[in-house]
């Protein structure tokens, strides 16, 4: 039996099939529409979200930026003559050089890291850390894409090890003066700082010729002439003699490549520096008879006899001044408000060294930072004790008690310094601190300094958790985390945990400071590499309650440390 279709039933399924085709398709792009709404919308969300963590990180780097507070380098400039007037604009112009030298041994081409920053606030920070990672939070990296900072900076290749360097035989390899550098062939190599940074050099021994034409001052005019030989010859010795020598004048140049914070892998390299300085007369003649007293300090420091047997300079000494330039490594992360040099250990055994305190700058970290953080964290008891006498003092012996104790180990493995390689700054910084409150105790005891000896335990307390915020990668930060901890393990201190403040334990106090003298003072002589490390791994850190009170500090808004407005325009010359 057959079925055929009938004529009228054709026309029926084709209408249908195209209904079906036009439901389908609507059903399709209603679909599409939907789907690129959701796309659109996810996309949407994507940039807002990625706009937002842009936001975010401009926030944060703005509030670490605003961490440091600004602060007007100004000076009187009324007891000047007009020859030193034109100097401080020469001297502030071979400072700037100065500054971009330490660019390169700190991180390298500015100009190249400043063009890929698109954030104001972010290049701001870069300035202020010269390069990418942030000197008071362990030198960790800020900018995407830029990993950790080299252990030595850009003083050896990055991909040279200890052991090579340990290996190579080379007599200049340690030399405060020298780059480390691989030939074409991968050999290492030494380059002079004076070939490396030739143009530099040249050009700022030319200022400090054309300055010294205008000093009137013959210990200044010597000093600036022998100081743009030694940037030329690499040889600075007799230029750091002669600074030794300088009494009389008014203005001050401290210049060259000079501390040897910046290379943490062996704390070899001098970093390139620059302050510009007037003498406060009136404080500085305070001050001058202190130096006269290490010779008895020394044979007193509360350690065994064969650790005190060198014999400090006894014309070391000790001035006031207004800073009004820093450039280079004192003006990176955390501000030097005091100096100790030369940091040669020859010319220190020679002729001692100069102390020279900051008194404008050390104004300004104890007024913006040191007294808001003795209202957090001070026992309210206590308070009235943290006076800035006490903080100059403190600060100012700090910097004295690096000429007591031992530059030579007692055992033939050379200079403290060199034995102790990384660690040595760290360490270095540490003895400073606890010698220059041991050297407060002496002198107060003898009638030499004025005031309640509590007012220097309590400051020295409160400046603990001033200088503990500069991290762990800087010499100062982890000397006083190991301070800290040291004296809290001796009951130097009581904590009030209702009021989350400290009070200094009188008695304790005292006790501490002589142990945490004698330890530092046997690892130094010693050159015990592996005792201080013991020390930094068990004391060098941040424990939960200072970590606590740290977070204190930061909620309250207290700046970490200071910034500078300074140069030519800011003194009116």
């Amino acid at each position: 039996m057959h079925s055929t279709c009938s004529k009228h039933a054709i026309p029926f399924v084709i209408s249908t099939f195209q209904t079906l085709a036009h439901y389908l398709v609507k059903k399709l792009l209603i679909m599409a529409g939907a789907l690129c709404i959701i796309v659109a919308c996810t996309n949407n969300i994507t940039d807002d979200k990625n706009a937002k963590t842009k936001e975010n990180e401009k926030k944060d780097i703005q509030m670490k930026v605003d961490e440091y507070a600004t602060f007007r380098l100004t000076a009187d400039l009324s007891m000047l003559s007009d020859n030193q007037k034109k100097m401080i604009p020469i001297m502030i112009e071979a400072a700037k050089i100065m500054d971009g030298i330490f660019w390169k041994e700190a991180y390298g081409n500015k100009e190249a890291l400043m063009q890929r920053i698109e954030n104001e606030a972010t290049r701001r920070f870069a300035e202020i850390n010269y390069g990418p990672w942030d000197r008071l939070n362990g030198d960790k990296s800020f900018i995407d894409g830029i990993g950790p900072k080299p252990v030595g900076a850009q003083f050896y290749p990055e991909d040279m090890t200890k052991e090579e360097f340990e290996a190579w035989d080379n007599p200049e390899k340690s030399s405060l003066y020298t780059l480390i550098r691989r030939d074409d062939n991968g050999t290492l190599y030494t380059l002079p700082y004076s070939e490396a940074f030739q143009e530099e050099h040249s050009k700022a021994a030319e200022l400090l010729r054309e300055a010294a034409g205008l000093a009137e001052d013959a210990g200044l005019k010597k000093y600036l002439e022998l100081r743009a030989e030694a940037l030329l010859s690499n040889e600075y010795i007799e230029s750091d003699l002669s600074w030794m020598d300088m009494t009389d004048n008014t203005i001050e140049l401290v210049i060259g490549p000079i501390e040897n914070y910046e290379d943490k892998l062996y704390n070899y390299k001098a970093a390139h520096e620059a302050y510009v300085l007037i003498k406060d007369k009136s404080w500085s003649n305070r001050l001058a008879k202190y130096a006269s007293f290490l010779p008895k300090l020394q044979a007193e420091l509360p350690v065994e006899a064969a650790y005190k047997t060198e014999k400090p300079g006894t014309n070391s000494e000790l001035n006031a001044y207004d800073v009004v330039f820093y450039a280079g490594d004192c003006n990176a992360g955390s501000k030097t408000i005091a100096i100790n040099l030369p940091n040669d250990e020859q010319v220190q055994l020679a002729k001692g060294s100069r102390r020279l305190q900051l008194k404008n700058a050390m104004q300004a970290k104890f007024d913006k930072i040191m007294l808001p953080i003795t209202e957090v964290l001070i026992s309210e008891a206590q308070r009235s004790h943290v006076k800035f006498d006490a903080f100059f003092a403190n600060t100012m012996f700090h910097e004295v008690a690096h000429g007591l104790g031992i530059k030579n180990t007692i055992n033939g493995k050379g200079s403290v310094r060199r034995s102790l390689q990384e660690k040595a700054s760290a360490l270095e910084e540490g003895k400073a601190d606890i010698l220059g409150l041991y050297m407060v105790t002496k002198l107060h005891g003898m009638g030499e300094i004025e005031g309640d000896l509590m007012d220097y335990y309590v400051t020295f307390l409160a400046g603990i958790f001033r200088s503990v915020r500069f991290g762990a990668s800087s010499a100062h930060g982890k000397a006083n985390m190991i301070r800290f901890n040291y004296f809290q393990a001796q009951n130097a201190f009581f904590f009030d945990n209702e009021t989350g403040t400290y009070a200094v334990n009188f008695d304790n106090f005292q006790v501490a400071m002589n142990s945490l003298s004698e330890k530092i003072l046997t690892l130094q002589g010693d050159g015990d590499y592996e005792g201080v490390t013991q020390l930094f791994d068990e004391m060098g850190n941040v424990g939960d309650e200072l970590q606590a009170a740290l977070d204190r500090i930061s909620e309250a808004g207290i700046p970490r440390d200071i910034v500078f407005e300074q140069g030519v325009d800011v003194l009116g010359l």
